[in-house]
């Protein structure tokens, strides 16, 4: 996911694209304990693109105030 595909979302798409993620990355976590998968990329992939995703919220937070 590119950064600028997200700042052209709107505060509550970023939320949903978060929760989306989350769930995304406690599924690969379990897949990873019980030994299903061996895409261990896909779970940084994930996590990066969850910070990516918090960031963007929080600098649109930090526009809207001031």
């Amino acid at each position: 996911m590119k950064t600028s595909e997200l700042r052209t979302k709107s505060m509550d798409e970023l939320r949903q694209e978060l929760k989306e993620l989350l769930r995304a990355q406690f599924n690969l976590r379990m897949q990873l304990a019980t030994q299903q998968t061996n895409k261990t990329h896909e779970i940084r992939r994930v996590r990066r693109d969850i910070a990516r995703v918090r960031t963007i919220m929080t600098q649109a937070k930090v526009a809207a105030g001031n």
